[in-house]
């Protein structure tokens, strides 16, 4: 009999590429029979039209430059600034206004596709490899972002009615940390609500940054690390809406509050955005806890993104602080403000309830010990800390849905026992992760005797 043989790791990231776009085009024809507009669609439109976010094309840009010398970095940055000045004066000349959008972007995209293209027609061997790797790395991180936006649309025209009293019922059992921090946020008026909303829309920005860190030497090497933060964050933008669809929950700002018109008058960039006041239970957040009560599914707008369980936001907000755990001391500082200013914004702006934050911190660390199994070769250990990491975001899923009430009622009880559950997450990821990480090798120690005099 034949046995037979594992696929090469070229093989299996070649299958994984060939699933992300059949993905890609799967939902975009979704979006589109919603009358949506699709991820490539989108993307596509961004090669004339103003970028939605400028500042993503550039740190993709960035990303894409790892693979290139000094000198070609100079070029290609200089070649996507020109071109966004030309872009911007034919705007100008023409008259075309940039409203929903920024009025640059456009090229960093397009040397983005220009690498892709000299590597095809230029690059041979290894290095056309590693410059479509570097070009495919910018495009992902771009299509990624495109694919999170696709799917919050998707979200709130097939999601009609939400589970929100059945995670705030739930969240008594943490004493609903929202309320607390909404209030504590609400007391820093425009200046601390305005820096903690600078910090949560530049999550992905900080997670480049540490991604350039870690992809510093590429160039000199010629190949890319094993793992870095940009496969975390891509698994993570990949799988976690899936949950969004099974586990609607748009949040206790607008369940309970008035949605975003409560911080319009503090915020520098407060968005036109429907009012969502009328679909609410009550106005209660952050003032007055809710009731506890027979929780129900409840009909929601069509607009607002069912966007809460589990907490994305915490998840890439962990993701950034395990990948600076081992850079310098500034790296390390600013991996844990990150992630402290993304958990006080996450409830203070009252997007979240207490447990999509235990839940994201259990899917973080499950993708996160997934991806390095993989890397590593499955053994033992990782089989063991992802089974456990599953189970236990299961159970939390599991135990919202159709626990709440008895969480509600034995606060005591069940409050310690969802930290524990994460926490038991926490320590085997910690522990497993400890042992497989090569340890140093002690320097020999000086023998006794004239050897020994002479070494010392």
């Amino acid at each position: 009999m034949f046995s037979a043989s594992p696929p090469p790791r070229a093989g299996l990231w070649a299958a994984a590429g060939v699933a992300a776009v059949g993905f890609l085009i799967a939902l975009e024809f979704t979006a589109r029979r919603h009358g949506l507009p699709g991820p490539i669609a989108g993307q596509a439109r961004e090669l004339l039209g103003a970028p939605k976010s400028g500042g993503l094309l550039y740190a993709a840009l960035a990303l894409t430059m790892v693979v290139l010398t000094w000198r070609q970095r100079f070029l290609a940055a200089g070649a996507a600034i020109g071109l966004d000045l030309v872009f911007t004066l034919v705007r100008w000349a023409a008259d075309v206004e940039t409203t929903g959008g920024h009025p640059f972007g456009n090229g960093a995209l397009w040397v983005i596709l220009g690498c892709a293209a000299v590597a095809v027609t230029r690059r041979t061997g290894e290095e056309r490899v590693l410059l479509l790797k570097g070009a495919g790395l910018g495009l992902l991180l771009v299509a990624g972002r495109k694919t999170g936006d696709t799917w919050l649309l998707i979200t709130s025209k097939t999601r009609p009615t939400v589970l929100d009293q059945y995670v705030a019922t739930a969240d008594h059992a943490l004493g609903e940390p929202s309320w607390l921090v909404g209030r504590a946020v609400a007391a820093t008026g425009s200046v601390g609500f305005n820096f903690l909303d600078i910090v949560y829309g530049q999550l992905a920005v900080a997670a480049v940054v540490v991604a350039l860190y870690q992809l510093r030497g590429v160039a000199a090497e010629r190949r890319f690390p094993a793992h870095h933060l940009v496969r975390t964050f891509l698994v993570i933008g990949l799988l976690g809406p899936a949950f969004y669809m099974i586990f609607p929950v748009v949040g206790p700002l607008f369940a309970y509050g008035t949605g975003t018109d409560y911080w319009a008058q503090v915020s520098l960039w407060a968005p036109d955005i429907p009012s969502s006041a009328q679909w609410a239970v009550a106005d209660l957040w952050p003032r007055t806890l809710p009731p506890v009560g027979t929780p129900h599914p409840m009909p929601f707008d069509g607009i607002t993104p069912r966007n809460c369980m589990p907490s994305l936001h915490t998840a890439w907000a962990v993701a950034i602080f395990i990948h600076t755990r081992k850079g310098p001391r500034l790296l390390r500082y600013a991996g844990t403000f990150w992630l402290v200013a993304t958990l006080t914004a996450t409830l203070g702006f009252g997007y979240h309830y207490g447990v999509d934050l235990i839940a994201g911190v259990v899917f973080v660390l499950t993708v996160e010990a997934a991806l390095r199994s993989y890397d590593r070769g499955w053994d033992r250990s990782g089989t063991r800390l992802v089974a456990h990491g599953a189970a236990v975001f299961t159970a939390l899923l599991l135990s919202y849905r159709f626990l709440p009430l008895e969480m509600a009622g034995h606060p005591r009880l069940y409050g310690p026992l969802l930290v524990l559950a994460m926490a038991s997450v926490i320590y085997g990821y910690v522990r497993t992760t400890a042992a497989w990480d090569p340890r140093p090798e002690p320097s020999p120690r000086p023998t006794g005797g004239e050897d020994g005099l002479r070494a010392v």
